[in-house]
């Protein structure tokens, strides 16, 4: 077994997945030619990002949406980057909202915390051991 891809059911795949190209530098892998489903490559694993009512007809029934409260949700997803500060900044200027300025750990990594306008919670960190 591998982990494989992570799904963030959201209102407008488009706009997700075009915040992240511009916030993160991550690259388009596809849109569905319905604007339902679309996915950014990452390295191994995939980010994708699917409608509300996909999700929905999936589970077979109702879900707490990502920006469904002021509160960021439990789950995130993580970036290692070289300098924090630095994407924190791309982040923001595409429209991210930071929650938690750049702190260094007592374990020397840096970490940084931005929710994204679809609701989605975005850890930017160094390395661990870098």
């Amino acid at each position: 077994m591998h982990y494989a891809y992570t799904i963030v059911y959201v209102h407008d795949p488009e706009a997700s997945l075009s915040f992240f190209e511009r916030a993160f530098g991550l690259e388009r892998r596809f849109i569905s030619p319905e604007g339902d489903y679309g996915e950014l490559q990452t390295g191994s694993t995939t980010l994708s990002f699917a409608r509300h009512a996909l999700a929905r007809e999936s589970l077979g029934q109702d879900y707490a949406p990502v920006d469904a409260s002021a509160l960021p949700p439990g789950i995130e997803i993580g970036f290692a980057v070289a300098d924090v500060s630095a994407a924190v900044a791309r982040a923001v200027e595409a429209g991210a909202t930071v929650l938690k300025d750049p702190t260094v750990k007592p374990w020397g990594q840096t970490v940084a915390y931005v929710r994204c306008p679809d609701g989605s919670l975005v850890e930017l960190c160094t390395p661990m051991g870098g």
